[in-house]
């Protein structure tokens, strides 16, 4: 039984879009490329072949693991989110020990992203955040030891 994925909107459209995407355009190349191997003669010792239909396994894979994550996604509601807690969806600004100011925006697993400051709700950062407020400081333990925030402020992103 697969877990709920929490979802942004903006994340929502991202999945729907990359399954579009593949399910079209990234099939029929794909499938092109299979039958263009399969012209080279016998299929037993073509290697073209084998990376074709490795190729779409692969892509049938994600294909299906899309489609789990869309049926088991719960979208979360911009409207209900406020600035006086960091929920899944808020955009938190911190200040770590050294004074460096960072911006976190907290999303769902799936869509997590710690190049772009997605941090997922899952995340050790993530779950330090979740339920507090501006002011707060959190502690977290990391490989190169504790980590201290203080969270500066709460917005909404807005799109």
């Amino acid at each position: 039984m697969p877990k709920d994925v929490i979802i942004t909107p903006e994340g929502l459209a991202n999945l729907k879009a990359e399954l579009d995407h593949l399910t079209t355009t990234r099939r029929r190349e794909v499938a092109a490329r299979i039958k263009e191997a399969r012209e080279f003669g016998d299929i037993s010792e073509n290697a073209e072949y084998d990376d074709a239909k490795n190729e779409q396994a692969m892509l049938e894979a994600r294909i299906a693991t899309l489609e789990d994550k869309l049926r088991s996604a719960t979208v979360i509601d911009q409207s209900d989110l406020g600035t006086d807690e960091v929920r899944v969806g808020s955009v938190v600004h911190v200040k770590d020990d050294g004074g460096k100011s960072t911006k976190y925006t907290i999303v769902g697993s799936a869509e997590a992203s710690p190049a772009d400051a997605k941090l997922s709700n899952e995340s050790p950062v993530g779950k330090a955040l979740l339920g507090r407020k501006r002011g707060d400081e959190v502690v977290i333990t990391t490989p190169k030891g504790e980590r201290r925030l203080k969270i500066t402020k709460i917005d909404v992103e807005s799109k």
